[in-house]
């Protein structure tokens, strides 16, 4: 799909999208909690859907309605798949998947996108391969089987905290307790956070005793609840953003309180307008990392550090916001984890935009070209998290033109 986007003033009320992290979490521990949970306020993302697939592959029925999900769990100690678990294009999903799929020991067969299946899962390899379980990994399809058991695991802290989540699932239900040792550094620490409230809704208990260390008590059951996916502050960004590039937007929906890593763009943003050249660190904030660089290339240029985990993403962020950003005048140098971004005028991009396949490119790039005007080839890429992006920009009164 190409979009064509008209030189416009944003201005009015938007509600942010449901919390693609929470509504993963939320969904997983409510198809692991026996009885009928109801899951509100779930965008229904492709990621999100992939989640849901994988769901109801391992026994779990699931009904949506306008954002409802409406959940029958099952024991994932006693289910054995029905069919691939196709996790299309979500790391979150495959690598949330692994642990809770193979607790039954039944073999397991996930696939998806090719290149989601390039992207690293060496930590679950390296824990599978020294419990002598199957992990075998071809170029569109991994094999796996447990049982998954209770006792003492060393985790990466700088691969994904994706794998630790896929753990703190899984582990309570096993006969025994369970220590997670995460080896330093300790990067996006926000998502743990996520996750530990998620489970937390469903009557799973486990803790940080130091700030490497979680403790999760075994022999443990979810128990079956009602809860609301909150707003997304990922996805609020790029709304906020409007206000940073001559917009008058406000974003609904948010809870200030809310444990989400990525609400630090609050403090970022100010930040790029009225500093020269910040030092910002997005370690544990890489999806903020497009929209960041497109204020920056706005505003007054930015370095960011922290940013060797952008090549991990759907594509390489920082290169491809390089590639693009430079259509615009951007001047822009990338290095293995910093990015530096220089004040240059910006100007209508001298070619169309492309997505590289990948929504945080497209919702970023977009901010920029209510100000100068663009196209960009393959939009259909927000699908994936925020799938209706382009309909709220014109609720907010930014002109839209859809191709196919």
């Amino acid at each position: 799909m190409k979009v064509r986007i008209s030189i416009s003033a944003a201005k009015g009320e938007v509600m942010a999208p449901g919390s693609k992290s929470m509504a993963h979490r939320l969904l997983i521990s409510a198809g692991m909690a026996e009885g009928v949970s109801v899951i509100s306020g779930v965008t229904p993302s492709e990621d999100v859907l992939a989640t849901v697939d994988c769901l109801n592959a391992l026994g779990v029925n699931i009904h949506a309605s306008e954002g409802v999900y409406t959940v029958e769990g099952t024991n994932m100690k006693k289910t054995a798949p029905r069919g691939s678990l196709y996790c299309r294009e979500s790391g979150s999903t495959l690598r949330f998947m692994i642990p809770v799929a193979t607790l039954s020991g039944a073999r397991v067969c996930f696939s998806g996108a090719k290149k989601l299946l390039e992207r690293p899962l060496s930590v679950y390899e390296e824990i599978y391969d020294g419990k002598n379980m199957l992990f075998k990994r071809l170029s569109d399809i991994l094999y796996v089987d447990g049982p998954l058991e209770a006792g003492e695991y060393t985790v990466r802290g700088d691969v994904s905290s994706q794998f630790i989540t896929g753990l703190i699932f899984a582990l309570p239900v096993l006969d025994g307790d369970s220590i997670l040792k995460i080896v330093p550094p300790f990067e996006s620490r926000s998502y743990i956070d996520l996750t530990l409230a998620a489970v937390k809704k469903f009557g799973i208990f486990a803790e940080f005793t130091d700030e490497y260390t979680i403790r999760i008590p075994g022999n443990q059951s979810y128990r079956n609840c009602s809860s609301r996916v909150e707003g997304d502050y990922s996805g609020a960004a790029f709304l906020e953003a409007l206000n940073y590039v001559g917009g008058d937007v406000t974003v609904l929906g948010l809870d200030p309180d809310s444990a989400q890593g990525d609400r630090v763009y609050l403090e970022y943003f100010p930040r790029l307008k009225k500093e020269k050249m910040p030092l910002i660190n997005v370690e544990d904030c890489p999806d903020l990392a497009p929209i960041l660089m497109a204020l920056a290339a706005y505003h007054n240029g930015a370095v960011f550090e922290g940013t060797r985990r952008l090549v991990l993403k759907e594509c390489d962020r920082a290169d491809a916001m390089k590639c693009e950003l430079a259509k615009l005048g951007a001047d822009i140098t990338v290095e293995e984890n910093r990015i530096t971004v220089r004040p240059a005028p910006l100007h209508a991009p001298s070619s169309p935009i492309d997505s590289h396949n990948d929504h945080r490119i497209v919702m970023a790039l977009a901010i920029l070209l209510t100000e100068f005007g663009g196209e960009i080839i393959g939009a259909e890429a927000v699908a994936k998290s925020y799938p209706d992006f382009f309909g709220d920009l014109e609720r907010l009164g930014v002109e839209v033109k859809k191709y196919d």
